[in-house]
């Protein structure tokens, strides 16, 4: 299938490694033009030359810090400086810190405002009027299965990424008539250093064996496994295409069945 993507110019942010490398390998793999964002500057180097090597299309990395809101404006700018568009922007960073409510002071609250929903806002705001003048454009939400069914430990996750999503479903319907759509992709358990720090974390709170806690979650998930970066990275790549015009404001899990509700 083509996706309709050569060409196309995408902005991946947290792309140096897990859920935005793989998207940025499947974007690449289309075709698509990529600027790839990320804090480790060593990384996202490595990362972008490799995915061009392999790929043959052309990648610029641009080392961001996405927890500040100037970072994520730079990154935007950057792209629209280095090619003039963005076609496809995939909002995407590590997730906020592990904990119940009293483990979390006022700064960690603001500070995953700042990385979780403002670096969002921020981006979308310096790529969409480029969007809305050439009538197309795809942004795509990594969040979370947390904001449809919350989890457990997790709670400044659960609380700022359902914010992303309650503002990517009203941009939606806002952006819609010009050739433009919002959409969500919701990852559950899936093999990252992320989830990989996530179990080390309630390892140690817990006082259980890491094997324990990921046992635990691939028991939970009707699949039995952990999901793979690449999995959810073919659904992205499909959002952004051509292919996926009518399909907007929407929130799909790539959970292996975890999420228990009809809807």
């Amino acid at each position: 299938m083509d996706l309709g993507l050569r060409g196309k110019v995408a902005l991946v942010g947290g792309a140096s490694r897990g859920l935005g490398r793989a998207i940025a390998e499947e974007l690449a793999a289309e075709g698509a033009t990529l600027v790839l964002g990320a804090r480790g500057e060593e990384a996202l180097r490595r990362a972008a030359a490799e995915i061009a090597a392999r790929s043959g299309v052309t990648v610029t990395p641009v080392p961001a810090d996405l927890s500040r809101t100037d970072g994520a404006r730079r990154l935007a700018e950057a792209a629209l400086g280095e090619h003039g568009r963005v076609d496809v922007l995939v909002t995407n960073a590590g997730g906020p810190p592990s904990g119940p409510f009293e483990a979390h002071d006022e700064s960690a609250w603001m500070a995953t405002v700042h990385l979780t929903l403002l670096a969002v806002v921020e981006m979308v705001r310096v790529v969409l009027p480029g969007m809305k003048e050439r009538r197309f454009g795809r942004i795509l939400n990594v969040t979370s299965i947390a904001v449809k069914q919350p989890v457990d430990g997790l709670i400044l996750s659960n609380s700022v990424r359902a914010a992303v999503t309650g503002m990517a479903r009203t941009l939606a319907n806002e952006v819609a008539p010009f050739g433009i759509t919002v959409n969500n992709l919701m990852p559950g358990y899936t093999r990252t250093e992320r989830l990989q720090d996530l179990v080390h974390a309630i390892s140690r709170r817990e006082g259980v064996p890491p094997e324990e806690v990921e046992a635990r979650w691939k028991k939970e998930t009707p699949a039995g496994r952990l999901g793979e970066p690449r999995e959810l990275a073919a659904l992205a790549a499909f959002f952004a295409s051509e292919r996926a015009g009518y399909v907007t404001g929407q929130s799909v899990a790539v959970d292996g069945g975890w999420i228990r509700g009809l809807l």
